[in-house]
């Protein structure tokens, strides 16, 4: 950030004793003073979900775009820079019409309680009504019900991605209970488009949607997505797509990816076949399974892998493992920094048993860093301390699975903050 719109930040933080507060009646008050940005908005798809939602916007986007369109998204949190949660008609939003955006917004709200989520989900709306496009993806903060995205007029589609426990202090601590939180963007006849999910997530799901009138396309029903001989084959009622391999990695992507399409097929977008191939291809989400090139890798040996992913919740540990297995070709050493609050055994549960090694870390700017004692502690002492990514990435070399061992690959994962600060070393 600037140093304009960090103090403009630092002010607004100010404004409200707490960084969350799931309410929609200070926002809705702001949003009226400035005549209602949210209702001059274009065609909105909006997301939710606990992991994979960035992705499916991702997908979105690069859908939309490759059809030619001009597409508004709306995301958080950022990894390096603020701008990156407004991408307006394309494009990253300047540093200053955000900061003049901020300004205004703050100015109209005249001091009045709000939390700084809520602020600039307002000046989201704000940028996005006064630029002319053609399709907005809105991502969910937090839950859904109570989420600041939530105000919009209805959109023309929802899509809900993979929900696990994440959040529970705010959302509830089982899988229903949240899923009744996300649920909480449907409206009256707007199609959803949900994915895999757990069997008392998908029941929630679809009870909430039959009970306002809301059409679901669900997964093995209304919609699959599967392997085929040159990639992935999408099959609706529509008729079949065949598509290339999605250019995010991971299994499942497919799953996000498929979200992606039926919520825009289901909403009537007019979009060319290509265009559907073109995005699954060209899709772009830093941090989820990123393959780094920079400084950071340089740390490493020639033939040997550096990866990025923010995962953070045991769903995340999950998929990982996953991700492992598929690695099995070479030995994976696991460098983790997590954030306070989060499951970290959890997390690590189904992954210390495939990895060569783990580490835990703890980044001097890392935003609410979990100690680096409390990761070991949850790993039951596997994990190493680094304490840093750079003592850790060196130890792992240095060690006599390091360069006498042939190639390998490192993974560092467990919270898109320290995601962030690692994209920033890594240059």
């Amino acid at each position: 950030m600037t140093s304009r719109i960090e103090g403009i930040v630092a002010r607004l933080h100010g404004l409200h004793p707490r960084l969350i507060d799931l309410s929609l009646d200070r926002l809705l008050d702001l949003l009226a003073k400035l005549d209602h940005p949210e209702r001059r908005l274009p065609p909105i798809v909006h997301v939710a979900g606990t992991n994979g939602k960035g992705s499916t916007c991702a997908f979105l986007r690069a859908i939309g775009e490759a059809a030619g369109q001009r597409v508004h998204v709306y995301t958080s949190p950022h990894l390096v820079r603020f701008n990156e949660r407004f991408r307006i008609a394309g494009r990253l939003v300047e540093d200053d019409a955000l900061a003049a955006a901020l300004e205004h917004i703050e100015r109209v709200n005249a001091g009045a309680p709000i939390t700084v989520f809520e602020v600039i989900t307002a000046v989201a709306f704000h940028l996005f009504a006064a630029t002319p496009a053609d399709l907005c993806i809105l991502e969910v903060g937090l839950g859904g019900r109570g989420d600041a995205t939530n105000v919009i007029p209805p959109p023309v589609a929802t899509a809900i991605t993979s929900i696990s426990l994440d959040h529970r202090e705010l959302l509830g601590d089982t899988l229903a209970l949240i899923a009744a939180e996300k649920a909480g963007i449907l409206k009256p006849d707007v199609p959803l488009a949900i994915g895999a999910q757990p069997p008392e997530v998908t029941e929630v799901l679809l009870d909430h949607a039959e009970r306002i009138g809301a059409p679901v396309w669900r997964r093995g029903q209304d919609w699959d997505i599967a392997p085929a001989a040159q990639g992935l084959r999408y099959q609706d009622r529509g008729g079949t797509l065949d598509l290339p391999l999605p250019s995010l990695l991971g299994g499942h992507q497919h799953d996000n990816a498929g979200i992606a399409i039926a919520a825009l097929r289901v909403a009537n977008v007019p979009l060319p076949p290509h265009a559907f191939a073109g995005g699954l291809a060209s899709a772009e989400w830093p941090a989820r399974l990123q393959r780094l090139h920079g400084r950071l890798a340089h740390c490493l040996l020639p033939d040997w892998e550096l990866w990025l992913d923010g995962g953070h919740n045991p769903g995340a540990g999950a998929v990982l493992a996953d991700q492992l297995r598929n690695w099995a070709d070479r030995p994976v050493h696991l460098v983790v920094g997590m954030k306070q609050a989060k499951d970290s055994a959890e997390f690590l549960r189904p992954l210390i048993p495939l990895v060569a090694s783990l580490w835990a870390v703890a980044e001097p700017e890392q935003h609410l860093a979990l100690p680096v004692e409390a990761i070991v502690e949850a790993s039951g002492g596997v994990a190493c301390p680094g304490p840093h990514v750079v003592d850790a990435l060196a130890a792992i070399v240095a060690a006599p699975h390091g360069r006498a061992a042939g190639p390998a690959r490192v993974l560092i994962c467990g919270s898109l903050y320290l995601a962030g600060e690692v994209l920033k070393q890594d240059g």
